[in-house]
């Protein structure tokens, strides 16, 4: 099972960087596979540790794949790496070993700390459809442009019967991408 997260990680020069992942859980371990070229492989490569973030906020998933990454950070207990001050919950996590690839590598991590800062009352509908756009945002490029109008036409029905001020936000946010995307593509022709 992939679980959605935020994950924040720090470089040598002490630069944050705030990045939407999904993570699986393996036989204790944490397993982080960003794509190449990424900052946050790079950062965990370099720094060792990482934060995962759960959060509930979509707007943080669908900011950082729009260029809004100004978050509240904090301070995390063990690791040498922010966390999310809104996070629902963080677990710091230390690199143990890297499975190669060339494209996605994985990160084995052994989580260090974790802490619940407040309950997860769960995603309504428009917060599950952010977090499917966000990805489909992540992947523009890589997936058929007919699968992405499918989706969207889908996942609009979420945004339109249940999204509250947040929820529309993250989505005009991922929608401008979206857009800005497809003026791009219809310029190459």
């Amino acid at each position: 099972m992939i679980n959605e997260v935020i994950i924040t990680s720090r470089n040598r020069e002490g630069e944050n960087q705030i990045a939407p992942m999904g993570i699986v859980w393996r036989e204790g371990e944490v397993v982080i596979a960003p794509f190449r070229p990424s900052r946050t492989l790079d950062n965990i490569l370099t720094g060792e540790c990482a934060v995962i973030n759960y959060c509930d906020d979509v707007r943080v998933f669908a900011g950082c794949l729009t260029g809004r990454y100004d978050w509240p950070l904090v301070e995390a207990d063990k690791v040498a790496a922010p966390r999310l001050a809104d996070a629902l919950a963080h677990c710091e996590v230390a690199l143990l070993r890297v499975e190669e690839d060339k494209i996605r590598p994985r990160l084995i991590c052994k989580p260090l700390h974790e802490t619940s800062h407040r309950p997860f009352r769960g995603f309504n509908r428009a917060q599950a459809a952010v977090l499917e756009l966000a990805i489909l945002v992540s992947r523009l490029g890589r997936l058929p442009w007919e699968k992405i109008e499918a989706e969207l036409a889908y996942l609009s029905i979420a945004i339109e019967k249940t999204a509250g001020e947040r929820e529309q936000m993250a989505w005009t946010w991922l929608m401008a991408r979206v857009d800005e995307f497809r003026q791009q593509m219809e310029d190459a022709l």
